[in-house]
């Protein structure tokens, strides 16, 4: 049995007035493939930056391996073993895609154990991307794909055992959101990685991971095997719709 790797525990964001987050409990084991869905609005992106340090819970638990990272520095948690991506790519667009990757090994990177031969180098990580023949490429002048794949790159340079992916697939067209899907799984299977995938791309997402949390107005109304929350009423009702996973 995997041993579990990042446990939330009552988890809750206030901003003033509003609760975004309202006690979300989430658990995540070694390798495991989890999805996050629910509508706009839902605290979904939120509750995404608490598990990397961003905003601070105003209440509830953040253990990674059992240690208490609730309320500590970003810079923290890729230490951790924990690292994401954003919704627009974060990258420096002056650099080549070489130097991007390279930059997060020497800094994000740097103290961590090297868990696969892909972690070696930048090249092994823009090879195992599919960008090998961009390493030499300002990032900027990369394709829209292209610096979201990139960006995945900059942080599997942070060697992480746990990785957050913010809607990788938004704005990409169907064969693109395919072969993201791809790319999930074989973050684990061949890295070894577990990963966290807030989407809205809900075909590619329930048909990707092994489990699926469903947020709704800051509370989580689901949590499942994708087959089994596809057909939650509740689910249905307020996000999916009846036709939404249908061929």
């Amino acid at each position: 049995m995997a041993d579990l790797l990042l446990a939330a525990r009552g988890i809750c964001v206030r901003f003033g007035g509003l609760i975004a987050v309202d006690a979300v409990d989430l658990d995540v084991n070694e390798g495991e493939l989890v999805g996050i869905i629910g509508p706009n609005g839902a605290g979904k992106t939120t509750f995404f930056h608490t598990l990397s340090g961003v905003v601070r819970p105003s209440a509830g638990r953040l253990l990674v391996r059992g240690r208490d990272l609730t309320g500590r520095a970003p810079h923290l948690f890729p230490r951790a073993g924990i690292a994401r991506t954003f919704q627009t790519p974060r990258v420096f667009r002056e650099m080549s895609a070489e130097a991007n990757v390279r930059f997060g090994l020497e800094f994000a990177g740097r103290g961590r154990r090297r868990a696969h031969d892909a972690f070696a180098d930048a090249r092994g990580i823009l090879a195992f991307l599919g960008l090998a023949d961009v390493a030499a490429v300002p990032a900027g002048a990369l394709t829209p794909v292209r610096q979201r794949l990139l960006e995945i790159g900059m942080a599997l340079a942070a060697r992480p055992e746990l990785l957050l992916l913010d809607e990788v697939a938004a704005g990409l067209t169907e064969r693109e959101v395919e072969a993201t899907a791809t790319l999930i799984r074989r973050l684990r299977d061949e890295l070894g990685l577990a990963v966290v995938w807030i989407e809205h791309a809900v075909r590619a997402l329930l048909g990707t991971v092994e489990r699926v949390a469903v947020l709704h107005q800051g509370r989580k109304i689901a949590d499942g095997a994708p087959e089994a929350v596809a057909r939650d009423p509740a689910v249905v009702e307020v996000y999916l719709g009846a036709d939404a996973t249908r061929p």
